[in-house]
């Protein structure tokens, strides 16, 4: 496994009202936080608040390229990211939902404690398969057909890339002391958006070449 310390290189808020970062996606114009009773949309270059959506957003969010999805308590949300509706709900795997992704027509959800991401039917709520870990998991991503995951226990959080047959880890950057990682979302080329939790903030990371 490659173990390497995370290039920080930028960290924005925290931000007027919002206590905690829950989950991560992108939508390729703007960072959408889930902070609780909300969904945030932020602009990555500013790092200004643009707007937000009243929905309940108190882990994972995904987007696949036109609807938001969102982790609420014991279910997943699919929300009009223009109006906030709520369009649809599937069941949330039972247990211990955390991150939150979409690649290839299918929902990714990490579930913390259990330390597995389960391969979801976004339609159905079906769990497809199960891929196991051994640290607790937090955000989840996809890009470039490399699935990465955070992890957060005790004072110590790492992105970690991961074999999606296997569950192997095969690259490990280290987050520095203090640095816990709640959501996680790239945006598709160089960069990692990573929750900060109760900190309130988000921070960008550099995807190694």
């Amino acid at each position: 496994m490659n173990r390497s310390p995370a290039d920080i290189l930028s960290e924005h808020g925290p931000f007027p009202g919002i206590d905690c970062v829950h989950g991560v996606t992108y939508d390729g114009r703007h960072v959408w936080l889930a902070t609780g009773d909300t969904l945030t949309a932020l602009d990555p270059a500013s790092g200004e608040t643009l707007r937000s959506l009243a929905v309940t957003a108190n882990a994972g969010t995904a987007f696949d390229g036109e609807h938001l999805f969102q982790i609420a308590e014991d279910r997943i949300q699919k929300v009009d990211p223009q109006s906030g509706r709520v369009i649809d709900t599937i069941p949330a795997p039972e247990g211990g939902v955390s991150g939150l992704a979409w690649a290839e027509g299918m929902l990714w959800v990490g579930r913390y404690r259990d330390r597995t991401i389960q391969q979801v039917d976004p339609h159905s709520g079906e769990v497809l398969r199960t891929i196991e870990s051994n640290r607790f998991v937090t955000g989840v991503t996809w890009i470039d057909g490399e699935l990465w995951h955070g992890t957060w226990e005790s004072d110590e959080s790492d992105l970690r890339r991961i074999d999606p047959r296997t569950g192997d880890v095969l690259e490990s950057l280290e987050m520095p002391p203090g640095m816990g990682i709640s959501g996680l979302e790239s945006n598709g080329h160089d960069r990692f958006f990573c929750g900060g939790g109760g900190s309130g903030t988000l921070r960008v990371a550099r995807r190694p070449k």
